[in-house]
């Protein structure tokens, strides 16, 4: 690329970047710094933390909050290679955009339709899941509570991008403040004694208890792939970049925030709790921030963690509505999917990928309210792998552009990733022992068995779609 087509380039893309009623590809900019802060917040935080962490310490004991720290400092890195590429093209869709442009147009049709399908069936767990908590304190029917809270977060993702983003908002403050409320509390038994375990609460209690590794390094290993599940949906900022009121400010500093996010909520919450209550107490299947309130003599807590854990769920499908709609349009725009989904509404938001999605979402909820069973499950257990794969792509495009910006055929980000490509390289072979992880462990490895196949399908479709139309742009190498 000649010095005038980089400056041709860099201009195009302040242009998509700048702050406007309209973005690049004709969305609304109505995502403002504080929506944007807590989509990031949120998006770190969900019931793979309420519930998930009882298994994880059940198996790992204390040590599962080094496994919590060490993943963490990996999303760190992969949130940073991310906010390098927005910094260079701020686009929405971004992952399979990228793909496109640095690894090759199949890679981005397959990136595209990959992540589209993490947030469908993320979006049919955690639907049905809401409606399960709502049995707590009604007995209306599940397929009922799935339904009205489908059409409620459907309608809220095509009135506007503006009331998506103040929806994740409230999520995201209700669950930030409900484990700012554990911590305190915590640290108030520790100091002052109060509660049922205020007499026996010690710090002791992270290595008293059988070693701050009970059961071993491998097992903490083990929990690895459980860690990362729970981080996943945090590059969700990436995928807001074509909204955002004023991308090149708002986006690195949600990004930079990554690492205290983690310590608090991950680590921070994690720590008070296993000193307050030993890590026996704990068990899978059962929320760690429950068993704590009752521990602690607080009964009620129970009540509070089941709408905390409601509106996590809600949280992660009203984020499945946003992205899967804008994943489609970026698809369809390039000629990987079909036209219809281009279509937005008078107040820029995706109406024909939307409507499908939410339309898949509801046939999820009634097959798992029909046949509940394992095939169901092995669909649930893709999430992970297809989720993972947005990362793998997200690094090896950030190497891939920083190469070229440092030979000069690209213009050099404003926000560049500290120690790449060695920290990007390190992130690539940290997701892949996890990988290998997943295939040891017999309860995960279906996951690794739907793979292939769904990328057989993709492969099919693919060619399907080039033979129609050869010549257009998005199956030419950029």
């Amino acid at each position: 690329m000649t010095s005038a087509q980089v400056d041709q380039h860099r201009d195009g893309n302040e242009a998509a970047g700048a702050e406007g009623s309209e973005g690049g590809e004709g969305y609304q900019r109505g995502l403002g710094a504080r929506q944007i802060q807590m989509i990031a917040i949120g998006g770190a935080i969900g019931t793979g933390l309420f519930l998930g962490a009882g298994k994880g310490i059940s198996k790992a004991g204390p040590s599962l909050i080094l496994a919590y720290a060490v993943a963490g400092l990996i999303i760190f890195f992969i949130m940073r290679a991310l906010g390098e590429l927005l910094m260079y093209r701020p686009v929405s869709g971004s992952f399979s955009d990228y793909a496109r442009e640095f690894i090759g147009p199949f890679a981005g049709f397959v990136t595209g339709w990959t992540y589209w399908l993490f947030w469908v069936v993320t979006g049919i767990t955690e639907v049905t899941a809401a409606a399960k908590y709502i049995t707590y304190w009604t007995d209306i029917p599940q397929w009922l509570s799935a339904l009205v809270f489908t059409v409620v977060l459907y309608g809220a993702n095509l009135i506007s991008v503006k009331l998506f983003g103040e929806l994740e908002f409230w999520f995201s403050m209700v669950k930030v403040t409900a484990i700012i409320g554990m911590i305190l509390i915590c640290a108030g038994i520790l100091t002052l004694g109060f509660s049922d375990a205020g007499d026996t609460a010690s710090v002791a209690h992270l290595w008293n208890q059988g070693g701050f590794f009970p059961h071993g390094i491998d097992d903490t290993l083990m929990t690895l792939q459980m860690v990362m599940f729970a981080f996943l949906a945090v590059e969700l900022v990436g995928v807001t970049a074509g909204e955002s009121k004023d991308p090149k400010t708002v986006l690195p500093k949600a990004i930079n925030t990554v690492p205290w996010r983690i310590a608090v909520f991950y680590v921070g919450a994690l720590i008070m709790i296993l000193s307050v209550v030993p890590w026996t107490s704990f068990s899978a299947g059962n929320s760690p921030f429950v068993v704590a309130f009752e521990k602690m003599g607080l009964p009620a807590g129970a009540g509070i963690v089941n709408f905390v854990v409601l509106t996590a769920a809600l949280s992660s499908c009203n984020s499945g509505m946003y992205s899967t709609g804008r994943m489609l349009r970026d698809l369809a725009l390039n000629s990987q999917g079909p036209k219809a989904f281009t279509k937005l509404t008078s107040s820029g938001t995706p109406l024909i990928g939307t409507t499908f999605s939410a339309a898949l979402m509801l046939v999820g909820v009634w097959i798992n309210y029909q046949w509940p069973g394992k095939a169901f499950d092995y669909v649930v257990s893709f999430a992970t792998i297809s989720g993972m794969w947005a990362w793998i792509v997200i690094l090896i495009c950030q190497i891939r552009y920083r190469a070229k910006a440092d030979r000069g055929e690209l213009p050099r980000s404003e926000f560049r990733a500290p120690g790449a490509p060695w920290t990007s390289l390190v992130a690539l072979a940290f997701i892949g022992m996890v990988i290998v992880l997943m295939g040891i462990d017999k309860d995960a490895r279906v996951s690794l068995y739907c793979a292939p196949v769904w990328g057989l399908i993709l492969a099919g479709a693919y060619l399907v779609l080039r033979r129609r139309d050869p010549e257009a742009a998005a199956f030419r190498k950029r």
